[in-house]
C-alpha cells in the first residue's frame, strides 16, 4: 500500500517556498535538529527524495540508517480555511530512514533534476548529495494513516 497518497504528491513537490517541509533528525547530543527543506520531493509512494547541499547539522548527522521526520503543513488543505483535504490541521507527517546518494549515479541524478529550481541555484557547482528516505510511515497530524484520506476535498 502506498504510504504517500497521489493527490498530496503535487502539493510535497511543489511546497517551497510557500509551505516549506521541515525535516528532522536525532543528533548525537539527542536533541532533535530541525530544518526547512524546499528540495522535498516524492520519489516514489513510498519514498521521499531530498537534496543536502552538504553543510549544516543535518548533514553532519544523516548517514544510510538514520531515522527521519519530513513535516508538511499547508493551511490551505486543512478544515479550518482550507479544502480538508488534510483535515488534522493540513499536516501530513512522515517517518523514514536515511539511503544516501553520494556519488553520481541515477538517484543523484534524478532527485537533482526533479527539485525546484531554486533549490538547484542553491548549489550550482552540483557539490551537494541525494537523499533518499524509505518511508515507514505517513500520518496526519492526529496519528491517523494518511491511506485513510480519500483526497477528495470537503465542503467548508
Amino acid at each position: 500500500m502506498a504510504l504517500i497518497p497521489e493527490f498530496l504528491v503535487d502539493h510535497v513537490n511543489n511546497a517551497f517556498p510557500k509551505n516549506v517541509c521541515l525535516v528532522a533528525v536525532c543528533m548525537d547530543d539527542g536533541y532533535a535538529q530541525v530544518s526547512p527543506r524546499g528540495s522535498i520531493l516524492v520519489y516514489d509512494d513510498n519514498t521521499l527524495g531530498m537534496w543536502d547541499r552538504g553543510k549544516g547539522g543535518t548533514h553532519d548527522t544523516v548517514k544510510d540508517g538514520t531515522k527521519m521526520t519530513v513535516y508538511y503543513r499547508n493551511i490551505e488543505l486543512g478544515v479550518r480555511g482550507g479544502d480538508g483535504t488534510l483535515p488534522a490541521g493540513g499536516v501530513a507527517r512522515f517517518y523514514g530512514t536515511a539511503e544516501v546518494h553520494a556519488e553520481d549515479g541515477e538517484v543523484r541524478e534524478r532527485v537533482w533534476n526533479e527539485m525546484v529550481e531554486q533549490e538547484r541555484k542553491g548549489d550550482p557547482e552540483k557539490k551537494g548529495l541525494a537523499v533518499l528516505i524509505r518511508l515507514t510511515r505517513a500520518e496526519q497530524l492526529n496519528h491517523k494513516p494518511l491511506s485513510e484520506l480519500s483526497g477528495v476535498p470537503k465542503d467548508g
